[in-house]
């Protein structure tokens, strides 16, 4: 292979570049953060008043509630 020593570079410098986006990641919280905001949202997504949005802003409701009242 021609340009071998190229593309192990590319991978050598890549791999690099991913470790330290991780390590970053890691010594900022950035993986506690992300866990309390997504179990926020999965609570709210769960809760009365967001199935009551979701219906609200569901256009195709009433076609839908025939079609189920038809089959």
């Amino acid at each position: 292979m021609k340009f071998r020593d190229w593309y192990l570079k590319i991978g050598v410098v890549s791999a690099l570049v991913g470790a330290s986006m991780e390590f970053f990641m890691i010594k900022t919280g950035f993986y506690d953060k992300v866990t309390v905001l997504e179990s926020e949202k999965r609570a709210w997504e769960n809760s009365p008043e967001a199935q009551a949005v979701r219906e609200a802003l569901n256009p195709w409701r009433r076609i839908d509630a025939e079609g189920t009242e038809k089959s």
